[in-house]
């Protein structure tokens, strides 16, 4: 028998983008100039070598980023240890909005996310480089 999902996909993102700040790709970008302001790439290894980065961004692959976020966790960074603001991003803006909302959920603020993630950015004229694979 098959599963009945009652809550799906579209609703949650429907909730997320109620409850967190959503950035237009121009908006994220004036907000990125600022030294307090963290853009975080969710975006898979195969997703950053394929497409490339946002220079300056930091890499947190999605399904790591509730481990990273919590300083209890034994794989927590710094990073998210910071009183900053966090800008997510995806490939299009779903998995963002999710992870934002999760992040804020968790206690981490402020938070936001772009609509339409790397792709809006980048067709915005926002700067691109290749993705270098980092050790460590």
């Amino acid at each position: 028998m098959p599963q009945t999902i009652t809550r799906g996909i579209a609703a949650m993102i429907e909730e997320a983008n109620a409850a967190i700040e959503t950035l237009s790709a121009a908006d994220a970008m004036a907000q990125a100039r600022d030294a307090e302001v963290v853009l975080v790439d969710l975006r898979d290894p195969r997703e950053l070598e394929r497409e490339g980065c946002i220079p300056g961004a930091f890499s947190c692959p999605r399904g790591m980023l509730e481990f990273w976020i919590d300083p209890q966790s034994p794989y927590a960074r710094t990073v998210f240890q910071q009183d900053r603001k966090f800008i997510f991003f995806c490939a299009g803006g779903l998995r963002s909005a999710l992870a934002a909302k999760t992040a804020q959920d968790m206690g981490l603020k402020p938070v936001a996310h772009i609509r339409g993630g790397f792709a809006a950015w980048r067709d915005s004229g926002g700067a691109v480089e290749p993705w270098v694979k980092r050790k460590g």
